[in-house]
């Protein structure tokens, strides 16, 4: 079996190795592929693996000798489902490997926004300590999250070990979502979306992105939220209206939001949220701890091989 990887680099920058892969056929890996390149480098492979590089109808045109297409993330809005799914071509994600990164991702976020951890830290290498007339002091409010109320719209696994954490924090959780278990009461109490926004003092959003959750977060919904609330996003980026959620942080109706994803990736120069000060941003790291990567990389293995034993599994078409 031909094997090809079209942008194995965030995956794989170097601390991982391709050898489940190596020993499932033929492999060629590359760091990044350009649209125009990917049908010359898919070639004549059986089994094309991809993170965020497309796949649409007229790659499947052009090579209709693929038989097994692999993502390597949960995500699989990069391929024409409907395309591979016409020519019997099984697209097989990864479900679940980042539950424990993301929900300790979130809490990272989380805590800088009560503590400033970075900025007092700088604030003392700059000598703000040494010259200081008191023992101590602080250049922006701390926050104890001890009693309060943590919402998290989306509570599958990645939400539940996210109010896990809450928990421990001593906060209360409110979760919103279409499906609830009994796991999810033994952590929180499932409310409608109306009631979360009204009494939440921290929302974490964890729900996938859908026709009926793009830009749930938006004027409407933000008016109906506490004064002050945080706003915490490490699921998808389009679950928000930039433009509304950087007016209420520059209105002061959100008092802080940090986001780990934003609607277009890499993020544009004039996105708004980068011209508010109580705003935090990083680049779509949540997910990207090494041992989390590395269990993805296992699954991935795990899919092609059961692919090539006749097996399917975590097929998503």
């Amino acid at each position: 079996m031909k094997i090809v990887i079209l942008d194995g680099y965030t995956e794989n920058p170097g601390d991982l190795s391709w050898e489940g892969f190596e020993s499932l056929g033929e492999l060629t890996v590359y760091d990044r592929t350009a649209k125009e390149d990917v049908i010359d480098r898919i070639g004549d492979a059986d089994a094309v693996i991809v993170n965020k590089t497309p796949l649409d109808k007229a790659v499947f045109e052009a090579c209709p000798q693929i038989k097994y297409v692999g993502v390597l993330a949960t995500g699989y809005n990069v391929i024409d489902i409907k395309a591979a799914r016409e020519r019997g071509i099984p697209v097989c994600n990864i479900p679940t490997y980042g539950t424990t990164a993301v929900a300790q991702m979130t809490f990272a976020l989380l805590l800088e926004i009560c503590h400033h951890v970075m900025e007092h830290s700088e604030a003392v290498k700059k000598g703000e300590w040494s010259n200081n007339a008191d023992w101590c002091f602080w250049k922006y409010p701390l926050m104890e999250l001890a009693g309060k109320k943590m919402g998290i719209i989306g509570f599958g696994r990645i939400g539940q070990a996210i109010g896990k954490l809450a928990v421990a924090f001593g906060m209360d959780v409110l979760a919103y979502d279409a499906h609830q278990n009994e796991s999810g009461k033994e952590i929180g109490t499932y409310v409608t979306l109306d009631e979360l926004l009204k009494e939440a003092d921290v929302i974490s959003l964890n729900c996938p992105l859908f026709p009926e959750t793009e830009g749930i977060i938006n004027e409407k919904n933000i008016n109906k939220m506490k004064e002050g609330v945080i706003l915490i996003n490490t699921s998808r980026g389009p679950l928000i209206n930039e433009e509304d959620l950087a007016k209420a942080l520059q209105d002061g109706k959100v008092y802080a939001a940090a986001c780990d994803v934003v609607s277009t990736e890499p993020i544009r120069p004039d996105n708004p949220l980068l011209g508010c000060y109580n705003s935090i941003l990083t680049p779509h790291i949540a997910w990207a701890p090494k041992e989390s990567r590395q269990r993805l990389m296992d699954i991935a293995v795990a899919n092609l091989k059961a692919f090539i034993e006749g097996k399917w599994i975590n097929v998503v078409n």
